[in-house]
């Protein structure tokens, strides 16, 4: 297939380029910052300079591709949250997207699918409620930041486009997202859940998210939202403790919730209060999770050569 990507140089779409191209999809990016791109990405990755919040020539080049997958977003927890930060997170997904959507309003000859970023803060918290893809949208800011996201991306759909969403939950893997923020203090003995540890963390292993997503490309009764997480969560607490044991580690240190919000103002809403999100469509789809439970997919990650 002939992929279109952003977010390509990012923890998660480094990762799904890498099985794309072994598979021997073309693979097309944008990136503001293509020599960093390049020494990030394999050299079978075409690479197209360019902002994707902004129109351009690369709109044709997505226009004309099999599929598209949109992954664009500044950092989620990088930074404290302010006004200006929170409108940069809206704005780097927003745009890019209603750009993609742009593009495939001026063609008649449309991509496939589109495969679109979300996340499970979609739904807000819940304490220990079950979460599906036919429940609500929260009313908290990163909530409201998906919901919008969506809302662009669902214009596709009026173009007789394949949509998925990805309303994606703690991605892990040894080089980014969650986990590799929480090993450090673990292997200095100082590890420990964040706040009271009752939320919940809804996680998913990233081959099986690679796995979710290559199906998706060629699934045609995938669409729509799509929880992106293992069937299994775990408490914050549940999740430290058995961090600890597959590292040969004690769990004894929390981080206090005060500590969090000073560090990451309203964005520590998101490591305080979870979501525990099932994958009801994935699961009736028939996909089998190589990872189900929290301990073999941590040791998978940490001992893999």
């Amino acid at each position: 297939m002939r992929i279109f990507f952003t977010g390509g140089t990012g923890f998660i779409g480094r990762n799904l380029i890498a099985a794309l191209i072994k598979r021997g999809d073309e693979v097309t990016t944008i990136s503001r910052h293509p020599d960093n791109a390049k020494k990030i990405l394999s050299e079978k990755v075409t690479i197209i300079s360019g902002d994707p919040a902004q129109p351009g020539s690369w709109q044709q080049t997505a226009a004309e591709s099999d599929a598209i997958i949109n992954l664009c977003g500044a950092p989620i927890l990088d930074k404290k949250w302010n006004e200006k930060r929170k409108q940069l997170l809206l704005d780097s997904r927003i745009l890019p997207t209603r750009r993609i959507v742009e593009a495939l309003s001026q063609t008649e000859t449309r991509p496939k699918v589109f495969i679109s970023g979300s996340a499970m803060s979609y739904y807000g918290s819940h304490g220990d409620e079950e979460l599906t893809e036919s429940d609500k949208y929260g009313d908290d800011f990163s909530a409201k930041l998906c919901r919008q996201w969506e809302d662009e991306a669902n214009k596709a759909m009026d173009l007789e486009v394949r949509l998925v969403n990805l309303r994606t939950s703690d991605v892990l893997g040894r080089e980014g997202g969650m986990l590799s923020k929480m090993l450090p203090p673990f292997k200095f003995f100082i590890g420990g859940p964040f706040g009271n540890g009752r939320q919940y963390v809804s996680w998913i292993h990233i081959d099986d998210y690679i796995n979710i997503v290559l199906r998706a490309l060629v699934d045609e009764n995938i669409s729509g939202p799509l929880n992106m997480a293992a069937p299994n969560p775990v408490t914050n607490k549940e999740f430290a403790k058995i961090l600890a044991r597959v590292l040969k580690r004690p769990s004894w240190l929390p981080l206090p919730g005060f500590i969090i919000k000073l560090l990451f103002g309203e964005g520590a809403v998101l490591l305080l209060e979870g979501e525990k999100i099932i994958p009801k469509k994935v699961l009736d789809n028939g996909y089998k999770f190589k990872f189900n439970e929290l301990e073999p997919a941590l040791s998978n990650l940490l001992f893999r050569e």
